[in-house]
């Protein structure tokens, strides 16, 4: 008889793959309606006798969804699926929480476009999203900084723009070839990725200075700032998988073991552990990395690229065009600090 014992993963968003395992799945003649989600139909991708894959339907409204399998009527699991706060946007990095819960998000547009909204502001009670930024030329990567406001780089003009609160902003540094990631430290200095593979410092008396060196991107450079003081770079290249990168305080580069394919946004949860948005062609989705064990696939999405924590746990994921978050119970899963000194464990995911 089928049984059915678990999804992978919990959090899912519209057009992300849900594995379903189990034992004694029939080879089926017909996957039409075999599984929903919420009550919708999921297409069936992959079966085995022990596994389904199944893409997760538009139309749901997001939260705690029933997953059910026709084989085995009496069975309920339940999916975490992401909330649609925004649609019609182009992110190429990371959305950025405020302080207050807000969730700022870009409309980064084509080389040399500056759209009529550069960055619009998602309020924390999950209102229609509000234009905040006009008349900035690719917004692509953005950071709070240590003065609580918002500081965003753009790759055509190589410049990173301090935003103030009523959504006017100022060139904070210029120069910085194809300027893409964003971290600040503690001690106030910010770095930038410059696609071509420098990492810049820009220290807060302004001084800025090469701190690293790596291999330049198809794409842009994603950083971000460990709790232990290492910022950490992805930068996807023509290869199926690359590595993420740890450059030490001192500007010492190290090349961790585990691949991703096309790795993007990087971000730490509260809890300091690191998350990695792979986005592999129909099977995008993000990753929590743990010294000592595999890759954690923890949410999945289609074509993400982007992750962030926000101040109460809350987690968001974005696509190129849209913005998802799960509510904090359903994001802060870990209790304690991992060691990512302790380095990564390679490992092969399906």
């Amino acid at each position: 008889m089928p049984v059915l014992t678990s999804l992978e993963p919990v959090r899912v968003v519209e057009g992300g793959r849900l594995w379903l395992r189990g034992d004694g799945f029939p080879q089926p003649e017909s996957t039409a309606d075999l599984v929903t989600i919420g009550g919708l139909p999921a297409r069936v991708v992959f079966a085995s006798p022990d596994r389904l894959a199944v893409i997760v339907p538009t139309g749901l409204d997001g939260g705690e969804m029933p997953v059910k399998v026709a084989w085995v009527p009496s069975a309920t699991l339940y999916a975490r699926v992401g909330a649609l706060v925004a649609t019609g946007l182009h992110q190429v990095d990371n959305p950025v929480f405020g302080a207050d819960g807000a969730l700022y998000v870009t409309y980064s547009g084509s080389r040399g476009q500056e759209a009529s909204v550069s960055i619009f502001r998602i309020p924390a009670n999950g209102g229609a999203r509000e234009p905040f930024v006009h008349g900035l030329v690719n917004p692509t990567s953005m950071v709070m900084g240590p003065d609580g406001r918002l500081y965003v780089s753009s790759r055509f003009e190589g410049r990173v723009y301090r935003v103030f609160e009523d959504g006017h902003y100022e060139v904070m540094a210029s120069g910085l070839g194809v300027a893409c990631g964003l971290a600040f430290d503690a001690e106030g200095a910010l770095y930038v990725g410059d696609r071509d593979g420098t990492i810049f410092r820009i220290h807060p008396s302004g001084r800025t200075e090469t701190f690293a060196t790596v291999p330049s991107s198809v794409a842009a450079f994603h950083l971000a700032m460990s709790p232990d003081g290492s910022l950490y770079v992805s930068a996807p290249t023509l290869a199926s998988y690359d590595s993420v990168r740890r450059i030490s305080a001192n500007g010492a580069v190290e090349t961790l073991a585990t691949p991703f394919g096309r790795p993007q946004g990087l971000a730490f949860d509260a809890h300091g552990t690191l998350h990695v948005v792979e986005a592999l062609a129909g099977a995008s989705g993000v990753f929590a990395v743990r010294p000592g064990a595999p890759p954690e696939l923890i949410a999945s999405g289609a074509g993400l690229v982007g992750v962030a924590f926000g101040p109460g746990g809350q987690l968001a994921v974005a696509s190129n065009e849209s913005i998802y978050s799960f509510p904090a119970d359903a994001a802060s899963d870990l209790t304690s600090a991992p060691d990512l000194a302790s380095g990564f464990s390679r490992t092969s995911r399906e």
